[in-house]
């Protein structure tokens, strides 16, 4: 499976999991909620082993800019929030940061 739709089913499953506890924390919504967030988080690790790097640091690392990405959306999509030009160009910045990270030869 590509690093992509592995970093992207990632960044939605950590999402959802911090919006969980976010809810239960900030929302006064009940303790159940905790259950689904700590699977989300659960699965989100496991997400992130599936990726094809010889190192978790690097993996890590990388996915940094696909959450990033990820935020941006979910600050449009769930909290009504438009990303401006700043959010965009920084966004952009991380998306070639971890494909640096990424894809290029490193030494073993």
């Amino acid at each position: 499976m590509p690093a992509l739709f592995i970093y992207l089913a990632a960044a939605l499953a950590e999402i959802a999991g911090c919006f969980a506890f976010w809810a239960w924390l900030r929302m006064d919504r009940s303790p159940l909620w905790l259950l689904p967030g700590g699977v989300s988080l659960a699965l989100f690790a496991w997400l992130l082993t599936l990726v094809d790097s010889d190192q978790a640091g690097r993996a890590y690392a990388a996915y940094g800019g696909i959450y990033i990405l990820s935020a941006l959306l979910w600050l449009w999509g769930a909290e009504g929030v438009r990303p401006d030009r700043w959010d965009l160009m920084g966004v952009a910045l991380c998306l070639v940061g971890a494909a640096v990270i990424l894809y290029a030869p490193h030494r073993a």
